[in-house]
This record gives structure tokens, sequence and C-alpha cells, in this order.
């Protein structure tokens, strides 16, 4: 076998792999879409679910869902980007520093369901907020925050040390380099990272079950007082998250029309996290040629 049928074969391996992915994806989600799309409609969207007679909607567990989100991208990001920069740019190869990887490590392949037991015992019952908002942010936050680090420091170690070289020959100090050259360069790699830990939170259910709560109250959008019990913008509150509601929904089967809320709350999911991640991916292009002037 020549060189060049031994590389056309390997390229229509690497198609048909990629081919059977994408066929097996479509499927999936055109399956949902197809029977969850006949159920969604405004008066689904924003009604709050019933519990035993039909007709009830997911409101609430959309506005929890992106409110979980919000609340947990303010302790990810910022905390997986000093890590992430620490460990590309600071950290020396000692004891020290592999303990830290290591630690990284074992906590990225930690199952969700052990997070939300440990949520559970730290920041439900040990701070007394009980099944709260916050206390599923952080348990969000300590499955996502390794993952955030290691995209971090992957994404500033792969900026070109030249670029590093030029700005500190030109005068500017490590600080300044890193803010204004290597960082924009590695904006690309630190939205994927975003986007990436974002769809964990959309999708996770395991440690939300035991941090955030399988209920929501009677939510009052008039209500701005963040302490409110009614108030949605109350992070002590407890939150039904959509992929929560599904799971609860599918396992007590109490409501008549199971399979409508089921089906149609799933589409929602899909829907919310495809226009979530291309919105992600157009807003971190501007971004990044406005930073960079490209």
């Amino acid at each position: 076998m020549n060189a060049r049928l031994a590389d056309k074969i390997a390229t229509l391996m690497f198609w048909s792999g990629a081919l059977v992915v994408i066929v097996i994806l479509g499927s999936m989600i055109s399956y949902i879409l197809y029977h969850g799309g006949q159920s969604i409609s405004w008066s689904f969207l924003t009604k709050p679910p019933e519990v035993i007679r039909a007709g009830g909607g997911i409101g609430p567990q959309i506005f929890n869902s992106f409110y979980l989100l919000f609340i947990s991208m303010l302790f990810t990001v910022p905390a997986g980007l000093l890590g992430g920069v620490y460990l590309a740019e600071y950290a020396s190869a000692n004891k020290v520093t592999e303990l830290i990887r290591l630690s990284i490590e074992t906590l990225n392949s930690l199952p969700s369901i052990v997070v939300g037991l440990f949520g559970l015992l730290v920041f439900v019952n040990m701070t007394g907020w009980g099944y709260s908002l916050i206390s599923g942010a952080l348990a969000l936050t300590v499955i996502n925050l390794p993952l955030m680090v290691r995209i971090t420091e992957e994404s500033v170690r792969g900026v070109p040390a030249g670029l590093r070289e030029a700005s500190l020959a030109l005068g500017a100090n490590s600080w300044q380099t890193i803010l204004k050259v290597v960082l924009p360069c590695a904006f690309p790699g630190l939205i994927s990272g975003a986007i990436i830990t974002s769809g964990r939170v959309f999708g996770e259910a395991a440690a939300l079950l035991f941090t955030a709560g399988m209920s929501s109250p009677a939510l009052d959008f008039s209500q701005w007082n963040i302490f409110h019990p009614a108030s949605p913008l109350n992070p002590f509150r407890p939150a039904e998250t959509l992929s929560v509601h599904i799971w609860k929904v599918n396992t007590e089967g109490l409501v008549p029309d199971l399979r409508r809320v089921a089906d149609g709350s799933a589409a929602v999911l899909i829907l919310v996290v495809l226009g979530f991640n291309l919105c992600a991916r157009w807003l971190g292009r501007r971004i990044y040629r406005r930073m960079t002037a490209t």
C-alpha cells in the first residue's frame, strides 16, 4: 500500500467517524425537537407548573436556570481566570504546583452526585442557607471551577512566546503584558471555556437536587426586594431548574400531561443551550475583534 492510498483511506475513516457523530447527534436533536416542539407555546414558557392538573408550564424553571447560571458564573469565571493565569504564568515547577494540578484533575473527575452531597453538607446544612440558589451556585462552582482553570491555563500557554517577549521589550511589565497581550490573544479559548461551563450549568441536575431543591415558591416579579421570600432575585430561596424539573416530572409522574411537559421541557432546554452557545460565540468574536483591532 503506497502512501497516497493510505492517506485517502485514513481521510475516509476520519470523515466517516465525523459523519456518524453528526448523524447520531442530529437524529437525537431532531427527535426531541419534533416531539417537544409541538408542546411549546407562550403559555407553556411563562406559566408556572401544575402539580396535579394538566396545562402547567415551565416559566419559573427557565428563570431559575438563567439566574443560577448568572450567580454561578460570577464565582467561576473570575476564580478560574486568576487560577489559570497563575498556573500558566507564575507557578514554578515544584511539588506544590504538582499538588495543585493533581487536586484540579481530581475535582474535575468527581461525579456530580458527590459534589451534590458535599454541597448538602456544607452549603445547605452548615451555613444554614437550606435549599437555595446560592447553595446550588456554589455547588456548580465546585464542579466547573477546575475545568475553567484548566482551560484558562491551556489557552494562556497557547499564546506564542514571541508576543510576550515583544511586549516586555517595549517596556511593559509582566502584568501589563498579561492584561494587554496574553489575555486578548487567548480570548477565543477563554470564551470556549465559559461556554462549556455554562452548558454544564444548564444540564446539571444531580448536584442541584441536593442544593437548590426540587421546588420553587410562587414568584412575584414585581417584588424587587432581594430578601423578600417571593422575590425572583432572592438568592436564598429554593429554585428548581429546568433540568431538575424534567427529572422530577418523569420520576413522580403526577401530572396527567406528563409526556407533554417532559417533551416540551427537553426541547426548550436544547434550544436554550444551542441559542446560548451561538450567541456566546458571536459575542466572543466581536469582543475579540475589538480587543485585537482585527
